[in-house]
């Protein structure tokens, strides 16, 4: 059934007010993400001062023996799974949970534990029925450390206490502001810290020891990496969800444009009719 001209229009002001949220939304999106953007900058040189100082030391404390140095049999393996809170955001959630499902998908109940980040994620593994190890939600969208910290000193204590062999992170890298990369990153054990090579420009005198100082720098690196990885994440969140409202602002604009076309045929129309109505009764008074 053909729309009268007052539907049409009532159906542009609704889609003219979409459109308005959506551009609000885009923009919004993009003013986080530059802030995040500026959180990993400022970041990064202490993760990058970490990685030189153990690079520095773990030649001299190769034999020193660390829970988060080992290397055991894999009976147990844990997944931090790292999604976003609220959606309009894409494909963004549903690519990493995919993604962990798939992981998981041949595995026995028993043999992984899931951390999830993000209430997007933790919902979605409880209506699955899987259980979760530990959770995070409500994180803010410029992360702060100590909001991620004390799940990340968890998940450290129970690799050190053995309650799995093994983490990956799954989330998704930020690439630029329109393209994310869904990884999975292995992280524990901390195998990566006897590739570290350092550059050595002074030799450098510690107190106390190599071997005590490497003791207390490996969880914190640890813990650093999965906070790196929620950044990155965030990022990559606010990324997807500037494209996702910009997508939909542009579809918004197509169908004003389409239902403007709509309205202006219905008024020619009525227009045609109304004359031809008007000529219909001059011919019939003749």
């Amino acid at each position: 059934m053909a729309q009268s001209p007052r539907d049409i229009r009532r159906r542009i002001k609704s889609v003219q007010n979409t459109a308005q949220i959506t551009k609000a939304m885009e923009m919004v999106a993009a003013a986080k993400l530059r802030r995040v953007q500026e959180a990993v900058q400022l970041s990064k040189p202490y993760l990058e001062k970490m990685q030189e100082m153990l690079a520095d030391i773990a030649y001299s404390a190769r034999f020193v023996k660390h829970p988060l140095l080992a290397v055991r049999p894999v009976r147990r393996t844990g997944y931090l799974v790292i999604t976003s809170d609220r959606g309009l955001a894409g494909a963004y959630n549903s690519n990493v949970l995919r993604r962990t499902v798939q992981e998981i998908r041949n595995k026995d109940k028993e043999s992984y534990s899931i951390f999830a980040v993000g209430r997007k994620g933790r919902d979605f593994f409880a209506r699955q029925g899987y259980s979760l190890a530990g959770e995070v939600t409500g994180l803010p969208d410029s992360p702060t450390y100590p909001s991620i910290s004390s799940l990340a000193q968890e998940i450290v204590s129970a690799y050190g206490a053995e309650e799995f062999d093994e983490l990956y992170m799954v989330y998704n890298e930020f690439i630029n502001a329109v393209s994310q990369q869904t990884v999975v990153t292995k992280v524990l054990p901390l195998t990566d810290v006897s590739a570290l090579t350092a550059t050595k420009k002074v030799n450098f005198l510690y107190e106390p020891d190599e071997g005590a100082l490497l003791q207390a720098l490996l969880p914190k690196y640890a813990e650093t990496l999965v906070y790196q990885a929620v950044l990155d994440a965030k990022a990559s969140e606010h990324g997807a969800r500037m494209t996702a409202m910009g997508n939909a602002s542009d579809a918004a604009s197509d169908m004003i444009d389409s239902l403007t076309l709509v309205l202006n045929r219905a008024r020619q129309a009525a227009i045609t009719t109304q004359i031809a109505e008007v000529v219909g009764g001059a011919e019939a008074l003749k």
